[in-house]
């Protein structure tokens, strides 16, 4: 149904950094003004909003502040760091079924300060759920994995175990990401260089997750506008069009801890990518650059496998000798740093990031990118978007 059809034709953000100042709301209402006056579209226009469920500001409060007209198709989608891409394909699904004409996706976040985080005030046990029925967390949270990174690393081990993966590989993932962020004026990291010998000498976060495995905690927001193919001609900048759309999960998940699954490794990510790549008219081999979220270095090595760069238990290996650099990797990634040194803005910085490759824009530009690979989170529900100009 969305095979080019519609296409991202304006992008916004606000700084990121550790504090920012103003609320979810405003800085929501700065990145969506941004994202239209980069398509050259007036407020008043926009009819359609999708956000993410766990979003803050609402689509009322968000179209009334920028002066939209009626709003006929909103929506949410779930599962936070999953969400990241849905929320733009369901506002592509409202524009190509004719519900909508001009709309608006977005994610603010504020986060940088850690008594903001919710597992700060999480203890060690956790209530039973509604009507006596143990929720997930209860089996986890009394042996002590309140954060999600004690949630991917227990993965990660299994990982290790399973395939061979060492923390030289992870270190691969983190400098890759790294370099690209000095490159990126916008990004968190920008012209602060990570060696191998540093990432080695990090203190411990859950291990074998050390300080640098982890993504930033940061204040940001961004927004996108999608319209028609036929409009998209029209607007400012060359067009991301929206080639597919994939949203998955597989058989008996667990939200984190995937862990009493007949195969904890086999994460929403192959789900999603079934559906991905059946709509789309071209393959993993064909994709110039990749936008994989990466919350924790090792989910990287999980998505490589689940989207099909590379076979099952090769996806550590496939980082080794710069397979992930800019410019001559076997597949540069997160090339503005992603959530790992750019921001980490439940991964919609990525999408962002894809739009700017296509358009030509990115500060580690891939030559003649025409195909870009997008992905939300591994080891939620998650979705993934195909770009090409």
């Amino acid at each position: 149904m969305l095979k080019d059809r519609t296409a991202i034709v304006g992008i916004g953000q606000t700084p990121f950094a550790k504090s920012l100042p103003g609320t979810e709301t405003e800085l929501a209402l700065d990145a969506v003004l941004a994202a239209l006056d980069d398509a050259g579209i007036e407020p008043g226009e926009v009819d359609g909003l999708v956000e993410y469920s766990i979003e803050t500001t609402d689509q009322v409060t968000l179209a009334r502040n920028i002066g939209a007209g009626d709003v006929t198709w909103f929506g949410d989608v779930g599962y936070g760091g999953g969400a990241g891409c849905a929320v733009v394909g369901h506002a592509a699904l409202g524009v190509a079924a004719g519900q909508c004409q001009v709309a608006v996706a977005w994610r603010s976040r504020k986060r940088g300060a850690a008594a903001s985080r919710p597992w700060v005030q999480a203890g060690p046990g956790a209530p039973v759920g509604e009507g006596g029925v143990p929720r997930t967390a209860d089996w986890y949270r009394p042996w002590g994995l309140l954060r999600p990174v004690d949630q991917i690393a227990m993965l990660a081990r299994r990982y290790m175990h399973e395939y061979g993966m060492t923390r030289d590989h992870l270190a691969n993932v983190a400098l890759a990401v790294r370099a690209h962020a000095n490159r990126n004026p916008n990004a968190v990291m920008y012209d602060r260089p990570l060696t191998r010998e540093e990432y080695h000498a990090a203190r411990w976060i859950s291990e074998p997750l050390c300080l640098f495995d982890n993504c930033l905690e940061s204040d940001g927001a961004l927004a996108v506008v999608v319209v028609s193919a036929e409009r998209a001609r029209d607007c400012r900048h060359r067009p991301a069009y929206i080639h597919a759309l994939g949203q998955g999960f597989t058989p008996q998940h667990q939200v984190m801890t995937n862990y009493h699954s007949a195969d904890p490794l086999l994460g929403p990510a192959w789900a999603c990518a079934r559906s991905l790549w059946r709509h789309a008219d071209f393959g993993p081999a064909d994709v110039a650059t990749a936008q994989i979220y990466d919350a924790f270095t090792p989910l990287i090595p999980l998505s490589l496998e689940g989207y099909g760069f590379c076979g099952r238990g090769e996806g550590a290996a496939f980082t080794e000798d710069g397979g992930l650099c800019w410019p001559d990797g076997r597949l540069p990634l997160n090339t503005s740093g992603g959530g790992l040194s750019e921001a980490y803005v439940h991964g919609f910085n990525l999408v962002l990031e894809g739009v700017r490759q296509i358009r030509g824009t990115s500060t580690s530009q891939v030559e003649g990118a025409a195909t870009c690979l997008v992905t939300g989170g591994e080891g939620v529900p998650t979705s993934a978007l195909l770009l090409r100009g």
